[in-house]
């Protein structure tokens, strides 16, 4: 039986609604039904003319497939959800929308999720919720975790991606490099001949926190630096400027890594309102590489995370599983980069 969709029509003077069929569409585009069904079903049995004709008519006559038909032929709905435990982020933000262009242009639609916290609970739920879209497949961004536990029960039942993840998940695991990043920006501030290097961390519940400040940490201890005391902050420029107001405050503090761009923007702030230089008293790294950072005062220098390709990479792995793909379910890191601006400079 061939697929139908309901479209208003004007009938003596009337609004009336009828259905448009695929019987229609094949009488308006010349065609069979059988090549109608083909055209709707995106096979690629048809020749790009008699296609386009075919889409032509659809266009014409307001027919449009019925998805729920197609879904329930093919065991597919052309839908992938994401659970995301954060909108303000901005690497979230950025690997949301490389997420969005990738199933967009593979021909899925996307619906999303956001979760308060990282409790099992939460995640069980939004899978529940995902699963009552029908959804082929999801997309788990994972950037906190409840303290002292540092994995989570993800249901199975659908392909998954997890990204940004240090957790052991049997699933493909997609994420920025983020010790190589940490480790870049502590061995740069060395490197320029500082004696150690203050860190200020993101939150204790923040995964990429977490690496980022065990590589610092790693990276001082191969170098035989003394290690400082560790500064937490919340990824806000006010914590960064809080903390940097009591860092400014000793001159021992030549160096400072900020686990992200926006904090490292309150410590400058802080530092020049106590009157040290950046960088001719006290050099500044932050992270991320927002596009701000090269407008602060002094240009900021940073970690560059490729969010975008992040995004990519984690689509383009979950469409594969889901539309039967041979692979393995792998960790991808994908490199990140120091990018030198005006912040940081040799020890004065």
């Amino acid at each position: 039986m061939g697929e139908t969709t309901t479209v208003s029509t004007a009938t003596g003077g009337r609004g009336r609604r009828r259905e448009v069929s695929m019987a229609d569409v094949a009488a308006a585009a010349g065609v069979s039904g059988q090549t109608v069904s083909r055209v709707a079903n995106d096979r690629a049995n048809v020749d790009p003319e008699t296609r386009q004709r075919v889409l032509d008519a659809m266009a014409s006559l307001g027919y449009r497939p019925n998805s729920a038909a197609r879904a329930l032929r093919s065991g597919r709905f052309r839908s992938i959800g994401v659970i995301m435990f954060s909108l303000s982020s901005y690497g979230n933000t950025r690997t949301l929308d490389a997420l969005a262009s990738v199933s967009a242009a593979s021909g899925y639609s996307l619906t999303l999720i956001t979760v308060q916290s990282a409790s099992q609970s939460d995640v069980s739920g939004a899978f529940l919720r995902l699963h009552e879209h029908a959804v082929d497949g999801i997309v788990i961004l994972i950037e906190r975790h409840r303290l002292g536990e540092n994995e989570l029960s993800i249901p199975s039942g659908l392909p998954v991606v997890v990204v940004d993840s240090s957790a052991d998940y049997p699933y493909t695991v997609v994420d920025n490099d983020q010790a190589q990043g940490a480790r870049l920006a502590t061995e740069h501030l060395l490197d320029l001949g500082h004696e150690t290097v203050w860190h200020v961390s993101g939150p204790p519940e923040s995964f990429a926190a977490e690496r980022r400040r065990d590589a610092w940490r790693a990276a001082l201890e191969e170098r035989g630096s003394r290690i400082p005391p560790l500064q937490i902050g919340d990824w806000t420029a006010e914590s960064g400027h809080r903390i940097g107001a009591a860092l400014a405050a000793d001159p021992a503090v030549t160096a400072v890594f900020a686990a992200n761009d926006q904090m490292a923007l309150g410590v400058i702030r802080a530092l020049h309102e106590a009157g040290r230089a950046v960088p001719g008293d006290v050099s500044v790294v932050g992270f991320d590489d927002m596009p701000e950072s090269a407008n602060f005062w002094p240009p900021l220098t940073t970690v560059r995370q490729r969010f975008e390709r992040v995004g990519e990479e984690a689509m383009s792995a979950l469409i594969a599983d889901i539309e039967g793909a041979d692979g393995e379910h792998a960790r991808t890191l994908v490199p990140t980069s120091l990018v030198v601006r005006e912040s940081s400079g040799p020890r004065g």
